[in-house]
């Protein structure tokens, strides 16, 4: 089951192709915690998402993940989700 841990105050900006909410997902599989991010657009309600960004053995480790993401880190996932 699919747990939202953060939401970005970050936008992806406009030149990329219009502006998204960026939120990190997480799910448990087997022994660990796979992690990606998500992208809506308020201006359709579309949503991309990425391949799994990360593994790690705890939800903690994966919401401490999200937490350190810088604003380019961002905008290539959404390269990689389109």
């Amino acid at each position: 089951m699919t747990d939202y841990v953060h939401e970005f105050t970050h936008t992806v900006p406009r030149r990329l192709g219009g502006e998204y909410r960026i939120r990190a997902a997480t799910e448990r599989r087997g022994n660990i915690w796979i992690g990606w991010l998500e992208f809506f657009s308020p201006q359709d309600g579309s949503i991309l998402r990425t391949d799994e960004e990360t593994s790690q053995p705890t939800r903690g480790d994966v919401v401490y993940w999200a937490s350190g993401l810088e604003p380019v880190y961002l905008e290539g996932a959404l390269q990689r989700a389109r």
